[in-house]
């Protein structure tokens, strides 16, 4: 049995980025850059009015002679006189030799003449070619987040391909004989399955959608063959149940039987200290415990930044912060506890129904409070890590 910042290393350790592909600007939300990217062009790619009002050449002059329109998407190539005006509109093109834009609030017109009430300074409203950006300068370094903005970013500079890392293909694979799929009559003895759902939401949470769910019964054989296909087209396969010790646990066994390398089993926590971590080839395996908030508490902390790797993330884990505890905690256990809590601008509380088959508390829970293995008390108002989960 190892502590949790064991397990923490060992699964930055042997987890890797998916490999590079080319894909659609347009489709590329969520995922990470695997190339650096400069500007192919000026933006502006030409000097644009920021304002709806009259282009002009600033001089002493406050009186002007408007001899033509230009909305966004025009272009004029006529000489402007010194004494003459052209009416423009935001993201117009300003022809060069007008340097200014009077915003239409400031004048008065009359039978074509425009006269300013308020004269701006020269080059006001006038957005300059490359003011945004010139061509081959930096747009994004690698490994940045594809977010709206730099979808927009990128497609109003013309880019529609981009090189990123790939996301995994997950498979949740769910054991046990006494599950039902909800919405099924529930016969005497069983429970609606969850644990599939919920790690199902948890994936999409970090932008996975390749996501194949898989039920199975505790049968060693059945267990071998359903595992045996999973780690053969996914990238990650995740197991809910059948990992503790009892007589119908038969996940390590399957697993090891299908050539997974165990790297770690049993972690020194509470909840869900039977959790399994292994690999067979680039594929890698996590055996999660069965009770739900065992399962949620080991995908917050050990799933979600292996994942994160995977997809080419450079902070992987979910932040940290420090709040006071509300009331005193006593830690007998010589485990690492990870307490459903719910924090504000000051402090965390504890919250009921700590057990791990319970999802009632971590339901209206907004945070993971962190205790470590070798802190026996901590008396209330003292600073405790907090792990927020909103």
């Amino acid at each position: 049995m190892i502590q949790v910042d064991q397990a923490l290393s060992i699964i930055a350790e042997n987890c890797c980025k998916m490999p590079i592909r080319k894909i659609k600007v347009a489709k590329s939300l969520g995922f990470i850059l695997a190339e650096t990217i400069f500007s192919p062009m000026d933006m502006p790619p030409f000097r644009q009015s920021s304002m709806d009002g009259y282009a002009f050449l600033h001089s002493e002059l406050q009186q002007f002679d408007v001899v033509n329109t230009l909305q966004a998407g025009g272009f004029l190539n006529k000489e402007i006189k010194k004494n003459q005006a052209v009416r423009i509109f935001t993201g117009a093109f300003v022809p060069d030799h007008l340097d200014t834009v009077v915003m239409q609030e400031h004048t008065t017109v009359e039978n074509k003449t425009v006269e300013i009430t308020k004269m701006p300074s020269r080059f006001a409203n006038v957005r300059n070619k490359g003011e945004q950006i010139k061509e081959n300068e930096l747009v994004f370094e690698k490994n940045t987040l594809i977010t709206p903005a730099a979808i927009g970013f990128l497609a109003c500079l013309g880019i529609t391909e981009i090189r990123v890392y790939a996301k995994p293909k997950v498979a949740i694979v769910v054991t046990g004989n006494e599950l039902v799929k909800a919405g099924k009559k529930l016969p005497r003895g069983k429970i609606f399955e969850s644990n599939s759902i919920m790690l199902n939401s948890c994936l999409q949470g970090v932008g996975i959608k390749k996501i194949e769910a898989f039920r199975v019964k505790d049968n060693l054989k059945a267990t071998e063959k359903i595992l045996k296909h999973c780690l053969s087209a996914f990238d990650v396969v995740l197991v809910s149940g059948g990992i503790s010790v009892g007589d119908y646990d038969f996940v390590k066994e399957a697993l090891l039987s299908n050539g997974v390398e165990e790297l770690f089993y049993k972690i020194n926590q509470k909840p869900g200290k039977p959790l399994f971590f292994g690999k067979k080839d680039k594929t890698i395996v996590f055996a999660l415990p069965g009770n739900p908030a065992s399962t949620l508490t080991s995908f917050y902390i050990y799933v979600h930044p292996a994942l994160k790797i995977n997809m080419g993330f450079e902070a992987i884990h979910l932040p940290k912060i420090k709040r006071k505890i509300s009331s005193a905690i006593e830690n007998t256990s010589g485990k690492t506890l990870f307490l459903k809590g719910f924090y504000d601008d000051e402090k965390v509380s504890v919250l009921e129904s700590q057990s791990s088959a319970m999802l009632n508390t971590f339901a209206v829970a907004n945070a993971l409070i962190y205790l470590p293995y070798d802190v026996a008390n901590i008396e209330k108002d003292l600073e405790v890590m907090v792990i927020p989960l909103n």
